[in-house]
This record gives C-alpha cells, structure tokens and sequence, in this order.
C-alpha cells in the first residue's frame, strides 16, 4: 500500500511537470491536432502528443521505485512475466500510439499490433479462462479464451480511443476506472496491479491539470490506446480470482460509458453503410451537447455517471449471486432509460426510412471511393493522380478542386479545376490535408455551388477516405522534374460542367 502510494505521487508530480515540456515540444515541431472536420468541437489547432507526458509518467516512477524500494522489487521479480510484459505490451501500443500521431496509422496496422500484443498478454497469463455462472458452476472457456482475450484488450483500447472527443473526457472517464480497479485489486489482495493502477490514476492526474476545458494540449491517440491497453490488462488481472459470482462483468461495468458509446457507434455505422471505425457526431457526448449542456457540464455530467458505474462495480464484488442479478437488472433498466433520453433507442418509421436512404447513399460513395483507391494504387505521376482526384471531385458532387503540394502559398505547387471560373467566390470551399486531420504542405480544396453551407458528415467521411488513398500514391510517387512548377507557376485545368 505504501508503495502504490509513493507511485501514485510520483506518478502525478512528473505527469505535471512533463506535460508542459511535451506542449512546447509539439508547438515547435507544428505537431497540432487542427479543427477542421465537423466532428471537432476546438476552435484552434492543440498539441496532440499529451499521452507522451502520461506514458513517461506511468513508466519513470515504477522504475525508479523498483530500484529504490525493496518492496517493490519484490512484487516485480516475484512474477516477472506479468510484471515486465506489462511494460513490453504498454510499450508496444504506445509506440504505436506515437506513430499514429505522428504520420497516422490505418485500421489494419492498428488492429494489427493490438492483436499482436493482446496475444502476447495472453501468453504471459493475462487471460479470461472462466465465464463466472451466478446460477451455478463456472464456464470454462477452453480455446475460447484466446478470442476473448484478444477482443477484450483491443476493444478497450479503441473504446477508450473512441470516446476521446471533448477535452479531459476519455482521461477523466480513464483516471475513475482505474481508480475502480485499484479499489478492487486492493479488496482482491493483487498487490502488483494497485501498483500498476496507482501509478496509471496518478500519471492521467497529472495530465488532465492540462487537459480539462480548455485544453492546452490532447492526449492523442498514444495516451488513450495506452490507457485503454492498461486498463484492460490489469482489470483481466483484478478480477480473475475474485469471488463475485459476476467477476467478468465488473471491468464491464466499470467502463461502461466507453463500451456502450463503442457499441452503439458500431450498430449506428454499420446501419447507415458507413465504415464502421470512422467518425462521427452520434456519441454520447454529442448528444448530451445536442440537449443544450455546455462543453464542461457534458464532460462532468459523463464523469458523474463513470464514477456512479464505478460504485456500481465496486458494490457487486461484495454481492451474492442473487444480489448480483437483480442489482445488474435494475443497473439495464437505468442504462435503457437514459440512453432513450439521449435518442438512441426511440427510432421513428421515418429515421429508419432515411437512414435506409442513407445507408444505400454511403454505400454507393465507398464503393465508388474503393475504386478509384485501386487507380491510385496503378498511379505512375502526379497527372495520374490529379486524374483519380478529379473523378472523386464528381463523386462527391463538388464543382471545383484542387490539389495543393507545397506549404508557401506564394510559391504554391497545385493542380486546381474551376476555381477560376467567373462564379468561383460563390463557392462553399472546404479543405482538407492529405494527411488526415493535418493540413500542412499537402492538401486538397473542394468547392461546391449547391447553396451548402456545410459538409454533411457522410461525404466527409468519404472524403477522408479519398485523402488516405491519395496519401499513399503521393507517398509512393517521386515527383517528376517535368511537371514541377518553375517560379510559382500553377498548373490549371479548365473547367468543364
């Protein structure tokens, strides 16, 4: 106890005093997460590699103890595996948290590694092996357990990826369920894990001094993958010899907001034949804005509920079977009521109609998208390439693109089509950087002269998917000499309706 304490000092004063470093560290290098989608609720490009700060945070104190205190060192060296493969595991999905911010990271790369390391926990012994029945005898899983093992790790790492929308959300929503964890793994006599789980609540502390509205910086995806990896691996840990009748459904209950906003963004894209890890404006803290709560109010409102599902998980490791059940019942009956407050289980004939409509409209758009991907895979030069964005242009329905290759305005590399056409400052414009979400020397511009006034996220979506493939083919392509502009030249297509 004495040394999850030290940790979780330690843990908190170097979170403080890092986070700072790494905001000016990000504002030097222009790595800043800019508000340029409709998702985005800031106004002004943040620093995006907060969850550096909570990496080091996590690993510097544990380390350092493990050398000063003998106490410590004997709860490492007494299960080395779990101990040290929790660091090599955290290690790995931070690294690859870093990358994604850094240069982005596709769905297949990032499920890749997760899996990867999910597997390795398991070989290490961080595994679900038991189903606990309330209604008798145990459930082993056998084979099962690998799977379960596997979809348990990475769906709490993209959870807690998920519901990182509004500033301090996923690291307040993070710090009350370790908490949670740390209570039950101290009822639980898991010495190791209130160690890790002290030093996880102390280093995500630490950073939300930062982080809470307004934001001074994010913590990206390296802080939330990682806090989801954390949490999940040692709530596996917690709970495997716990005498709850329901012990697999207490890290459930405790990361209930998380689960259940994934969930329901899952069954929402998949309904409307968008893909289903892009992003939207239909989580919970959407629609809790979407009620008239302010930024702050939506954020404590979710920390209010966390920290009540917090309880709930808590009082249900002291719960018979019989207890257990109809507190679990009752707990669906209130999670039904306000997810019907919030709009996501009173559907009308006529949403679904629409979102029949839309579901057959997003289909269309990917499919088109998927196709001209595999053009820009065939692309041998920029004319190819220019040649792909132009049939994406019409496939979103824009009058005017361009594409732009250099970040000086005055010595602009750029194809563009229909932005000099005599209507073009009627135009509703919109751009985006290749790279997602970062504008910087390379992005595209649209322009449309339907009398929009906004992108509906579908087309945006779209759009999103059109840069990462563009991404790749420029990434892939050595510029020409024979088509790169002299002097500040543009290279200008005419428009044709």
């Amino acid at each position: 106890m004495r040394a999850a304490a030290l940790a979780f000092v330690a843990s908190t004063a170097t979170g403080a005093v890092l986070t700072p470093f790494v905001r000016e560290f990000a504002h030097r290098r222009g790595l800043l997460d800019h508000a340029i989608t409709s998702r985005k609720i800031h106004g002004k490009p943040v620093p995006r590699l907060g969850g550096i700060a909570i990496v080091l945070a996590f690993f510097a104190p544990l380390l350092a103890l493990l050398f000063v205190n003998s106490e410590v060192g004997r709860q490492f060296y007494a299960m080395p595996r779990r101990a040290f493969g929790l660091f090599a595991g955290g290690l790995a999905i931070a690294l690859l948290g870093v990358l994604d911010d850094l240069k982005g990271a596709n769905a297949k790369t990032k499920f890749a590694v997760q899996f990867a390391v999910a597997g390795l926990m398991y070989w290490l012994g961080y595994r679900i092996d038991v189903i606990a029945n309330p209604f008798g005898a145990d459930i082993p899983l056998g084979l099962l357990g690998l799977p379960f093992t596997l979809l348990w790790i990475a769906g709490v790492i993209n959870a807690l990826n998920l519901i990182d929308g509004l500033d301090g959300l996923a690291g307040g929503v993070a710090l009350i369920a370790v908490l949670t964890t740390c209570a039950i793994a101290l009822r639980g006599g898991a010495p190791l894990m209130v160690l890790f789980t002290a030093a996880l609540a102390g280093a995500v502390l630490g950073f939300l001094f930062y982080n809470f509205n307004p934001a001074t910086i994010f913590m990206g995806d390296t802080g939330s993958m990682f806090l989801g990896f954390v949490l999940a691996t040692t709530a596996i840990q917690t709970n495997r010899a716990s005498s709850s009748a329901v012990a697999l459904l207490v890290p459930i209950i405790a990361l209930g907001i998380p689960i259940a906003d994934t969930l329901l963004a899952m069954a929402r894209r998949a309904a409307r034949g968008a893909p289903l890890f892009s992003a939207d404006r239909g989580h919970i803290h959407h629609r809790l804005l979407a009620l008239g709560l302010g930024h702050r109010q939506t954020v404590l409102v979710i920390y209010g509920a966390s920290a009540l599902l917090g309880a709930a998980a808590i009082s249900v490791t002291y719960a018979s079977a019989s207890q257990a059940i109809w507190f679990l019942l009752a707990l669906a009956a209130v999670g039904y009521l306000a997810l019907r407050r919030l709009g996501f289980v009173n559907v009308k004939l006529e949403d679904t109609q629409r979102m029949l409509v839309d579901r057959r409209r997003n289909l269309e758009l990917r499919g088109a998208i998927r196709r001209l991907g595999a053009t820009l895979r065939e692309a041998r030069g920029l004319d190819d390439v220019w040649t792909a964005l132009q049939l994406g242009a019409a496939v979103l329905g824009a009058r005017a693109v361009a594409l732009h290759l250099a970040d000086d305005a005055a010595n602009a590399d750029a194809y563009t089509r229909g932005f000099d056409a005599p209507a073009a400052d009627e135009l509703f414009r919109a751009r985006y950087g290749v790279l997602p979400e970062r504008p910087g020397d390379r992005h595209v511009e649209l322009g449309w002269d339907d009398g929009r006034a906004s992108i509906d996220r579908d087309t945006e979506i779209a759009l999103e998917l059109l840069c990462e493939h563009l991404a790749d083919a420029l990434e892939r392509i050595d510029r020409p000499a024979t088509v790169t502009p002299l002097d500040g030249l543009r290279r200008v297509v005419g428009f044709r309706r």
